[in-house]
């Protein structure tokens, strides 16, 4: 996160970083916290951009979940295959996901969209990386939310 004062000169006095495990790239800031405790801390119109890749983990971080990936068990992981002899991670299956599980993801975005619209500036930008199955969840939570959808990739 930045405020740019006096032609690139760093302030980040505005925002609060100092208690959170935090890196800073020129005039860029990037802050290891719980996103909803830590944006509610910053002032109105404060952010230019927000790049995130969100946790989806309504199921797959469950206990059960967890244990089966461990395993080698499946569960909502899918283990993928080995590809030109590099084993690869196992990944969660979103469509498993049950209509409560969905709205849990819906109410999350649109939480989290409803904290980002006051911080974020007037023309600011947000990209978050997500999936075609839940990319229409988190779009339309964000457009309830306030946000304006301006395009996907």
């Amino acid at each position: 996160m930045m405020n740019t004062i006096n032609n690139r000169t760093r302030d980040f006095s505005l925002f609060p970083i100092d208690k959170y495990e935090h890196v800073l790239l020129k005039n860029s800031a990037i802050i290891h916290a719980d996103c909803f405790e830590w944006m509610s801390q910053l002032p109105q119109n404060s952010i230019h951009a927000i790049v995130t890749d969100p946790p989806y983990g309504v199921k797959e971080y469950d206990q059960d979940q967890l244990e089966k990936r461990k395993n080698g068990n499946g569960g909502i992981w899918r283990i993928p295959p080995s590809f030109d002899g590099h084993e690869r991670s196992p990944l969660p299956r979103f469509t498993a996901l049950n209509p409560i599980e969905r709205e849990r993801i819906q109410q999350f975005f649109f939480d989290w969209g409803t904290l980002v619209q006051k911080i974020l500036r007037p023309g600011g930008h947000i990209i978050i990386a997500s999936n075609t199955f839940l990319s229409q969840i988190v779009f339309t939570s964000l457009a309830d939310a306030g946000l304006e959808f301006r395009g996907q990739t």
